[in-house]
């Protein structure tokens, strides 16, 4: 796979996910970065999206319901170059009935090269990088040469 060069500007696009026994702790995060998220566009699947708005007063665009489909929508705008990041609180104690749909999502995140947090830690991490706030380049699959290369 030949790879190019996209940025990703100073006004992040972040979609915000988390299991039912983490929805509270990505809520509190929120609500303590709430004036760091705001100036973003922010993403979340229906039920932590309604949370999150309810609990945080962000303005989030919400999907649907993760186990109903909203894990390929976010998927889908990742591989759209739609999505510069993934918070991603997710229980690693409790099977999930959806997990197939959940590994699906870190794999694209991972091809697609956007920054994932899969816990509080590496979400203050994110939050708090100097690239945070500012443009920056990233590597993603040059896809129209991939489909070129083959016509």
């Amino acid at each position: 796979m030949h790879y190019k060069n996209i940025n990703s500007s100073a006004k992040k696009s972040i979609a915000l996910v988390a299991h039912d026994n983490m929805k509270q702790e990505l809520v509190k995060w929120c609500q303590f970065y709430k004036e760091k998220l705001s100036p973003h566009n922010l993403y979340a699947t229906g039920t932590t999206g309604l949370l999150l708005t309810k609990q945080t007063q962000l303005s989030i665009t919400k999907l649907i319901s993760g186990p109903l489909g909203g894990d390929q929508q976010i998927g889908a705008l990742i591989t759209e170059s739609k999505l510069d990041m993934l918070v991603f609180f997710w229980d690693p104690l409790e099977a999930q009935p959806h997990d197939p749909d959940v590994k699906a999502l870190l794999r694209l995140a991972a091809v697609w090269n956007i920054p994932v947090a899969c816990n509080l830690s590496s979400a203050e991490f994110l939050i708090n990088s100097s690239l945070f706030d500012k443009s920056y380049e990233r590597s993603v699959p040059d896809y129209e040469r991939y489909l070129a290369e083959r016509r």
